[in-house]
Parts: C-alpha cells; structure tokens; sequence
C-alpha cells in the first residue's frame, strides 16, 4: 500500500469507485485498492507517485469541489513494515535524512486495531533524532499509521495529507 483512504462508515463501495476513477483518470487503470477489515478504512497500491497524487487530487477539488464525494482524508505512505516497534524505529531512522538540520518535526501515530505503545514509539524515535520538535508549527511529520499488523511509515510537510473536508472549507473562507 502507498496511500491510506479514510471515508465515512458503510461507504467504502462508493469510495473504491471513486478512488478508482480518479486514479485512473491520473494514469494508473489498474490500482489496487483494498477495503480492509476497520471501518472506514481503505488501502490502495498505485504505480503513481502518493504525494503527487494528493497534490493532483487537491488542485482537483479547487476546480471541481464536487468531484470528490466519498473520500474523507488520502494518506500518502512512503514504506510498510511489520508493526513491530524495533522495526519501525529502524525504518523511520533510515528515513530521518528527509529531515534537514534546521528543520522541526513531530511525530503522529494512529493506531487502528493494535495496543502498541504509542508512547514507546514516540520515545525511542525522538531519542535517535537531534532536531527541535514543534506540535503546532512542524516543517515535518513523522507520520505512523498503524492498521493491525501493518504499519504505513512517512515523513511529510504538513500539506502532503489531504483532509477533503478542510480542502473545500478553504474555499469558502
């Protein structure tokens, strides 16, 4: 999986068409995408670059506010790993070079049907990384999804997850 789609309960029929539709509309007629177990919830493997993807799909809904109905927020994922707390730790170390020195980070978990540690997570990463930490004002997020026994690892600007809900309320203000 290279991008994690939530949408509203019971409409992830709807949601895997449009997904479909609008991937395919970018170039890739054959993505994979998976309703997972957890309401709400969808994966999907695409040969398109995620984070371009989320920045297509937001110029998308400032022409079109309409055209995207069903999706709620889209994930870009830049690796998957067991959900192990070693494992993540190395993952995201390796990663950790997307972060210039003069940069702030922090980190974000969501856990979905898992009892992992956040706070262990949290530990053992900020321990291995020198920068500033800012909740409010981060230049990046280390993102964790964490869905079972799989977790989605990236590390992102801010803009680079795309809320639906608060893309379209920008357009109005």
């Amino acid at each position: 999986m290279n991008l994690i789609i939530t949408c509203p309960r019971h409409l992830e029929p709807e949601t895997e068409e449009e997904l479909k539709d609008i991937l395919e509309k970018f170039g890739d007629s054959e993505p994979e995408i998976k309703i997972t177990s957890m309401s709400g919830i969808l994966t999907a493997q695409t040969i398109l670059e995620p984070i371009q993807i989320v920045r297509k799909i937001k110029e998308m809904i400032l022409d079109e506010p309409w055209s995207v109905r069903y999706c709620s927020r889209i994930i870009p994922i830049q690796k998957v790993v067991e959900t192990q707390i070693e494992k993540i730790n190395e993952h995201i170390s390796e990663m950790s070079k997307q972060i210039s020195e003069d940069e702030k980070y922090r980190i974000s978990i969501e856990k979905r049907n898992s009892n992992i540690s956040s706070k262990e997570i949290i530990t053992k990463i900020a321990n291995q990384i020198k920068n500033k930490v800012s909740l409010e004002y981060p230049d990046k997020v280390i993102l964790i999804e964490i869905l079972g026994n799989k977790t989605g690892i990236s590390i992102l600007k801010k803009s680079d997850v795309l809320s639906i809900e608060k893309t379209k309320r920008s357009l109005s203000e």
